[in-house]
Formats: structure tokens, C-alpha cells, sequence
């Protein structure tokens, strides 16, 4: 017993000692983040929110252009037309809806509503699906370039939405005053949180809150590249044809699992200007901003985050390198976004060494033996790392409560939890698919399934 009890302790030391470390050097990052938020509030002082009604009125013509890819998206797809039909209070826009020759149900749900208005263009690819994301938006791209060159309008913007997104109706007029002179504009994404799925789902909506109205403002604020959220945003076609000229005439990169991360990453390296807009819209707390339910499930949410951990934290690393040489802050966050594999081998690590920690307990309690002391350094170790944990749940709670009120914010606390057990049971899904493309294989559009939700008059 004595022997067994020894090799306990010693995994479980070690294990607590490695997750220890890595979850100082993880906190004290984050801590940073906080740090240079409060900093820029205090420099810029307090934030005056713009006014959707109160932007600048736009000076140069053009029509808004949305591209919608769609893949088995029949559930969602017709709710999405409607109700973006329904609310975009602008003049001249055009949707166009990417679809694959071997969907009959998505082309069905997306003919219905393009039968009904002509400002719906449907756009059926050459290869059945799934090809991925990026593929079906050059397939949209083309038949816009086609369009121009047939109709002689002017593109002004292209929007990026997915099939099931509930628009925001001054979205259109924000694009349209915000984008020009710039290449990239991102609205914040406010994930709903699903009826009956509160921790699940969510969870997303902390993480985006916090993502939406810290990390993206810090990120930008130091000079990093600002990565798209691929739902949201509208792109300047001036730098989309820039970037497809440099690749053949495809603007997006069809071999990428994540192409609006790449993409603003591509837009940053070639000097255009990103902005991140957070827009009142006149409403009590209201913003402009994209709204969608996320993933209900455990198996979808890892099917997910799975899919973002491949194409940023590991293949990003080969695609996209380090970008332009000596850009220190931009340097810095690609690493955070590279940080997650690593992140979550400290924090199985922690979750191990507890087990064996709580293991070589009881073994003692059974034996009636005395517990071993703790290292005093150990011990300092532990409580700077609970202090940081404090404030990371501290800081999670303020951002959801901005974006959702007090009681998501209470909630966030067990999410928290959640989201670590999302994350850690996406890395072997990650690391096969990882794996799979470094043997030559093709990747896919691993998309999960959708749902529109039963809006409500104040959605």
C-alpha cells in the first residue's frame, strides 16, 4: 500500500505542478488582455456609443451585396430569407444564396423565397457539397463579378452571413456609412441562447461577449489583426478583388477550414483598414448586431469547436505564419490563438492531478496515515492561480452581464466549466483532422445542424 500510495502522490505532484505553471502563464496573459482594456478606457475615456440613426450619411453610391452559403440548410434557410427581407431597412441590396446541385431541399426552400423577390439571387455551384465554406462563397463571388459585368451596377460591400442569422434591420445602413474608406467593417455576434440548452449553448454567448466587447477592441487597439467573425461583416470588393487577383480569382481560400479568420488576417498584411463596430441601435442596451442560436448539444458544440481549434490553432499556424515582421502585438495574440491544444493539455493535467490528488487522500484516510505536507512554493502557486481564476470569472460575469443582463451573468459561472469540457473533448477530434490534412487529405464543411428561432416581437 505504502509503495502505491508513493506513486500516487509523485503523479499527482507532477501533474499538479505542470498544470500550475501553465495556468500562470495562461492567467497572467488573460490578465494582460484586462490590463490594456482598462488602460484604453482610461486614455479614450468613456466609451459614447454611436448612434445607428446619428452615422454619417454615405457619400458613395453602390448596392450591398449579401452572400449567404448555404449546404443542408433547408430547415433554416427560408426563415432567414423572410425574416432578412422582412427587416434590412436599406434601398439597394441584392442576397445571394450559395448552393450545391445535390441539395434539392435547400434549393427548393431557397427558390421558394427568391420566387417571391427578385432581390433573392440563387446561385447553384458546379460541385455537389460539401466542398467547403470558402468554395461556395467564390462560387458567389463569381456570379457577383458576372452580374457587374452583365447589369453594370457598382458593388459597394459584400456581406457575409450564414443561413441561419437573424439580421438586424439598420445593419445594411451601418455597412453602407461605416465601410467607406476601409476594407473591413465586423458587427458584434450575440449568440441566443437555445430554450432548454442554457449551459450548452450558452456558453457561446459568454465567450462572445467577452470576445466582442474586450479581445476584439484590445486587438485592434494595439495593432493586430482583426479576425472576422465569417457572419457579420461586410468586406470592401476593391480589397476582395485585390486579394482574388493574388490567388487566381478566387478572394477565398477554398482549402481553409476557417477562412474569415485568414481573411482578416490576409486584409491586416495588406494595410486595410479594419473596424470593429459596436452601434447602438436606439433601444434600451440594443446594439447592431448578428444574433443566431449556436450549438444545443455537447456532441455539436465539440463537432464545433473542434472545427475552429484545427483551422486556427493548427493548420492557422502553417497557413498563416507570423505576418509581417516585428508587429509585436500582432505577433503576441496569433499566439494567443494558437495557445488553445496547449491550454487544454494544462487544464486535463489539473483535472488529472486532482483525481490523483483526491486518490492518494482517501488511500491515506483508509490507511490512517498522515497526510505529506505541502511544498510552501506549491502552495504559493496554488493561490496566485485561484486569485487569477477569481478575476477570470469576475471579468466573464461583467462582460455577459453587459451584453445579457444579470441573470446569463450568474450563469455564466457554471458555463464556465462547461466550455472547458467543450474544449477538451474537442482536441482528439482536432488532432485527427489535423492529421488528415497533413496525409493529403481534402477538408470538408464539418457544419452542424441549424435552427431558426420562433422570433418573439422584441427579437
Amino acid at each position: 500500500m505504502g509503495e502505491v500510495t508513493t506513486i500516487v502522490e509523485v503523479v499527482a505532484r507532477e501533474l499538479l505542478l505542470f498544470a500550475a505553471v501553465g495556468l500562470l502563464v495562461g492567467g497572467l496573459d488573460d490578465l494582460l488582455v484586462d490590463l490594456l482594456y482598462v488602460i484604453r478606457r482610461l486614455i479614450k475615456g468613456p466609451a459614447t456609443p454611436i448612434r445607428s440613426y446619428a452615422l454619417p450619411r454615405p457619400e458613395q453610391p453602390g448596392r450591398m451585396i449579401v452572400f449567404t452559403p448555404a449546404w443542408d440548410e433547408a430547415a433554416v434557410i427560408g426563415a432567414m430569407l423572410s425574416t432578412a427581407l422582412a427587416r434590412f431597412r436599406h434601398p439597394d441590396y441584392r442576397i445571394y444564396v450559395g448552393l450545391y446541385p445535390n441539395d434539392p431541399a435547400t434549393i427548393a426552400a431557397a427558390a421558394d423565397m427568391a420566387e417571391r423577390d427578385d432581390r433573392v439571387r440563387l446561385v447553384i455551384g458546379a460541385r455537389d457539397g460539401p466542398t467547403t465554406k470558402a468554395d461556395c462563397l467564390n462560387t458567389l463571388w463569381h456570379a457577383l463579378q458576372h452580374d457587374i459585368a452583365v447589369e453594370g451596377f457598382r458593388a459597394k460591400a459584400i456581406v457575409l452571413h450564414d443561413a441561419e442569422d437573424v439580421v438586424h434591420p439598420d445593419e445594411l445602413a451601418v455597412f453602407d456609412s461605416l465601410i467607406e474608406e476601409r476594407a473591413v467593417v465586423q458587427l458584434p455576434v450575440l449568440p441566443l441562447v437555445v430554450p432548454g440548452s442554457r449551459l450548452v449553448s450558452g456558453h457561446y454567448a459568454d465567450e462572445f461577449a467577452e470576445s466582442h466587447i474586450k479581445q476584439l477592441v484590445v486587438r485592434t487597439w494595439i495593432g493586430a489583426g482583426m479576425p472576422l467573425a465569417g457572419t457579420g461583416c461586410a468586406l470592401s470588393p476593391a480589397m476582395l478583388g485585390r486579394i482574388a487577383a493574388s490567388r487566381g480569382g478566387d478572394p477565398f481560400d477554398a482549402t481553409s477550414l476557417t477562412e474569415d479568420y485568414e481573411l482578416g488576417l490576409r486584409i491586416a498584411e495588406l494595410g486595410g483598414e479594419g473596424l470593429f463596430a459596436r452601434v447602438a441601435d436606439g433601444t434600451r442596451g440594443g446594439v447592431v448586431a448578428v444574433r443566431a442560436y449556436f450549438p444545443a448539444t455537447l456532441v455539436a458544440a465539440v463537432r464545433q469547436k473542434a472545427r475552429w481549434m484545427t483551422g486556427i490553432a493548427l493548420i492557422g499556424w502553417d497557413r498563416t505564419g507570423w505576418g509581417r515582421a516585428l508587429a509585436m502585438g500582432d505577433h503576441w495574440w496569433r499566439l494567443r490563438d494558437r495557445r488553445g491544444p496547449i491550454a487544454m493539455l494544462v487544464l486535463a493535467a489539473a483535472y488529472l492531478g486532482m483525481t490523483a490528488d483526491a486518490l492518494a487522500v482517501s488511500i491515506h484516510w483508509i490507511a490512517g496515515t498522515p497526510l505529506p505536507p505541502v511544498d510552501p512554493g506549491l502552495r504559493i502557486l496554488f493561490g496566485v492561480n485561484a486569485l487569477l481564476l477569481a478575476w477570470r470569472l469576475a471579468v466573464r460575469m461583467t462582460f455577459t452581464g453587459r451584453a445579457y443582463g444579470w441573470r446569463e451573468a450568474l450563469w455564466s459561472l457554471p458555463r464556465f466549466v462547461i466550455g472547458n469540457f467543450v474544449a477538451l473533448a474537442a482536441i482528439p477530434r482536432a488532432l485527427i483532422r489535423y492529421i488528415h490534412v497533413l496525409r493529403g487529405g481534402v477538408p470538408a464543411w464539418d457544419k452542424t445542424s441549424h435552427h431558426f428561432p420562433d422570433l418573439s416581437p422584441q427579437s
